[in-house]
């Protein structure tokens, strides 16, 4: 028996009172607004079933950058982990993301990517993201600075040979050696450069961009400041994103970013460029308490992941990722006053055309069947991958 969903949907930037979402296996077969005192079109054959839905129908959301989630990371480098992370990620809404891996060992990363790459094969993941190994001690956030390095052409060689053509996006600080030959390695390889974790000068993220570059990791998480006489990275990922070169990342959870940087941004460079991310770590819908990441320890006290400098976890140190899902983000700017139209395509379409996903990030005939069903604040109470409902995280 074939399915339409009936309700209120988000259908071309605007969120429309009766639209029917028919559904045709694991993809949208058409998407039908209502006329108001019209009678709905016919259904497509008698087998047809419509369920109303109790909320405002939206694309399901797509993230760039995860760590993990659900108490378990792709970073724990054991596939029951992996796919148990991806897994809590659909069910909170986000039906496609890129699994993200930390700085590690050669050794590591080649573990990593292995097992990501078959996991992307199955469809659980969509490719994978590098978060490191070739940053900016400076900048290095929760990554260890021991294992920072300058890139070889061997070395990246051998983790795309081991990624199948699964790996999609690779965080880099370009004013390392050899950094900007990298973003012409990874662009002639098909891969996304992503200038992130640096100390790069405005210039250097000029010569990043024109290289190839068309990412902005997590912007100013991870940056030098933004100084009105040393502009850095910052003001140049804004400026390349303002003109259509770059899509940003924010972490717009209200621990990495205020809510008014969050709406400026968004104000200056548009939600075209702009892609929500949860940069989330194992401890994204568990709670407090204490996490490894990459190796390093890690303390949640009230939402919020720091690296833990002592043995007994009392000093924090820099923020070690999110503890929020995309579907937490949304709900946040909506709160913060922005429209809900304008704060869905971060976490839909942008993140989506980014990553070459033609049939992910709108409601659309042909689009895939993903979508999460909101209340009047943006909180999902549904989700739907594949055109199946998802089992609902528990509160």
């Amino acid at each position: 028996m074939s399915l339409t969903l009936r309700g209120p949907a988000l259908v071309d930037d605007a969120v429309l009172p009766d639209v029917l979402v028919h559904l045709d296996g694991e993809r949208i077969g058409a998407v039908t607004p209502v006329v108001p005192g019209a009678e709905p079109p016919p259904a497509a054959h008698s087998a047809e079933r419509v369920e109303w839905v109790a909320g405002t129908m939206l694309p399901a959301y797509v993230d760039l950058h995860c760590h993990g989630g659900g108490g378990t990371a792709f970073t724990d480098l054991r596939e029951d982990a992996a796919v148990a992370a991806a897994e809590h990620h659909h069910r909170a809404g986000s039906t496609s993301l890129l699994a993200s891996l930390v700085t590690m060992s050669l050794r590591d990363l080649e573990r990593g990517v292995a097992m990501l790459a078959e996991l992307a094969d199955d469809g659980l993941v969509d490719g994978i993201h590098l978060e490191g190994p070739w940053l900016a001690e400076a900048r290095c956030g929760a990554h260890d600075p021991t294992l920072l390095r300058d890139p070889s052409l061997a070395e990246v060689e051998r983790l795309i040979a081991l990624g199948r053509g699964h790996i999609r996006q690779v965080t880099l600080a370009p004013e390392r050696d050899h950094g900007l030959d990298l973003v012409r390695w990874l662009t002639s390889a098909g891969i996304h450069a992503a200038i992130g974790h640096t100390t790069a000068t405005y210039a250097q993220v000029e010569q990043a961009v024109a290289a190839g570059a068309d990412l902005g990791t997590h912007l100013f998480n991870g940056m030098d400041p933004w100084h009105h006489r040393k502009p850095g990275a910052v003001a140049a990922l804004l400026q390349s994103a303002a003109r259509g070169a770059v899509t940003v990342e924010l972490i717009a959870d209200g621990a990495h970013l205020s809510d008014d940087t969050v709406r400026t941004v968004l104000d200056l460079v548009g939600v075209d460029h702009v892609a929500f991310v949860s940069d989330a770590m194992a401890a994204a819908g568990k709670g407090d308490g204490a996490y490894v990441l990459g190796g390093l320890s890690v303390v949640v006290d009230h939402g919020i992941a720091r690296l833990a400098r002592d043995p007994d976890g009392t000093t924090p140190g820099s923020i070690a990722g999110g503890t929020s899902h995309v579907a937490d983000i949304v709900a946040r700017a909506v709160a913060s006053g922005v429209p809900v139209a304008y704060a869905v395509r971060p976490a839909t379409r942008t993140p989506a055309r980014a990553l070459g996903l033609a049939d992910r990030g709108s409601l659309a005939a042909g689009s895939r069947a993903d979508l999460v069903v909101v209340d009047g604040g943006a909180r999902p109470t549904r989700v739907m991958r594949r055109g199946r409902w998802l089992e609902p995280l528990l509160p």
